[in-house]
């Protein structure tokens, strides 16, 4: 998104005191990102964190009650990124064809580093998602955690998706089924490709994931 300048907002029930609002807040984000992708998600600690950046661990509480809702803030991030980038795509494209292709392609594609956005290693954060992202979803207070708007970035990056599949089909009943199950399964497929070359196909192929995707969307909305 070259020269398009962007700010992602992220809703403040996610947050304590807003992380791009500082300096530190910057500095937590970032380096979160960058250890929770080299460890893992259970074996980061706000102590850790704090070491890391130089900083006492209760300031990283200023910004964040508990590690489970850093990883929901950095989920939202993820999914507001997203969301900009598939708008920024598909702005002034009149076929619903083409835009649908371009929204598959950029949920299933690698991403790239936005240089707009200098503390976020989106590359790290994108494996963060693929690896980490439904340990945010998959909780016991995930109720208590809809309402409040956790999940609402990703919520929204699929009912952008699903309106541009009525688009094409108005009879089709499951639009938000469709999209979901795309975005999960190609985070699915990558992660095999990587470490269980023998559940994918054409490992070496950088687009055979979507390439994938792409025609078993075209043959379930009998796209020609």
């Amino acid at each position: 998104m070259k020269n398009l300048q962007i700010q992602i907002e992220i809703s403040p029930e996610l947050y304590t005191k807003k992380p791009d609002s500082s300096g530190l807040g910057r500095e937590i984000i970032s380096k979160s990102i960058e250890l929770i992708n080299e460890m893992g998600f259970e074996a980061f600690t706000f102590k850790k964190l704090g070491i890391a950046i130089n900083s006492p661990e209760s300031s990283i509480y200023r910004y964040f009650n508990n590690k489970q809702s850093l990883l929901i803030y950095l989920t939202s991030w993820y999914w507001t990124w997203t969301e900009y980038r598939l708008v920024f795509a598909t702005t002034n494209v009149a076929s619903p064809e083409e835009r649908l292709n371009k929204c598959i392609e950029i949920i299933t594609q690698p991403v790239e580093v936005d240089d707009d956005i200098s503390y976020v290693n989106e590359i790290l954060l994108s494996e963060i998602i693929f690896s980490e992202s439904l340990k945010a979803y998959h909780t016991k207070n995930v109720a208590e955690k809809n309402k409040i708007g956790s999940f609402q970035a990703y919520k929204n990056v699929v009912q952008r998706i699903s309106d541009i599949v009525m688009e094409i089909n108005p009879l089709f009943e499951y639009p938000h089924m469709l999209i979901s199950t795309i975005i999960e399964g190609a985070h699915q497929q990558k992660y095999f490709a990587e470490h269980l070359p023998a559940l994918t196909d054409k490992i070496k192929d950088k687009n055979a994931i979507t390439e994938f995707y792409k025609e078993m969307i075209n043959q379930i909305l009998n796209i020609k």
